[in-house]
């Protein structure tokens, strides 16, 4: 007969080899209130998060647009966006929303409260 301890240890195996350990991102977010620029010196873009997705000034984008999005709105230099977050919006569309906009080259971007 085989004993529990002896199960109980294959099984344990089981699930360890058989199961994914997925590598977890981290997104950087800093506090606005250390040396942070203005926003009055550049152009701002209004970012929505929803329920439904991202919107760009009142356009719906996703990945692929969010930067054709804001270069139109660019006017030279940087651009400043800033991000609002309604109460249907999920964690994990937040954090896909950030690795987006950080994405975006020279652009600084605020999320409010």
């Amino acid at each position: 007969m085989t004993s529990l301890i002896d199960v109980i240890f294959l099984l344990l195996l089981f699930f360890m080899l058989s199961s994914t350990f997925s590598k977890f991102g981290e997104i950087p977010i800093t506090s606005g209130s250390r040396g942070a620029a203005p926003f009055a010196d550049s152009p701002i873009v209004f970012a929505r998060l929803g329920a439904t997705g991202l919107t760009v000034n009142g356009r719906p984008v996703d990945a692929t647009t969010i930067a054709p999005a804001v270069e139109a709105q660019r006017r030279g230099g940087s651009v400043k966006l800033l991000l609002s977050v309604t109460d249907g919006a999920r964690a994990q569309g937040l954090a896909d929303a950030l690795r987006i906009l950080a994405l975006v080259p020279n652009a600084e971007f605020a999320v409010l409260e």
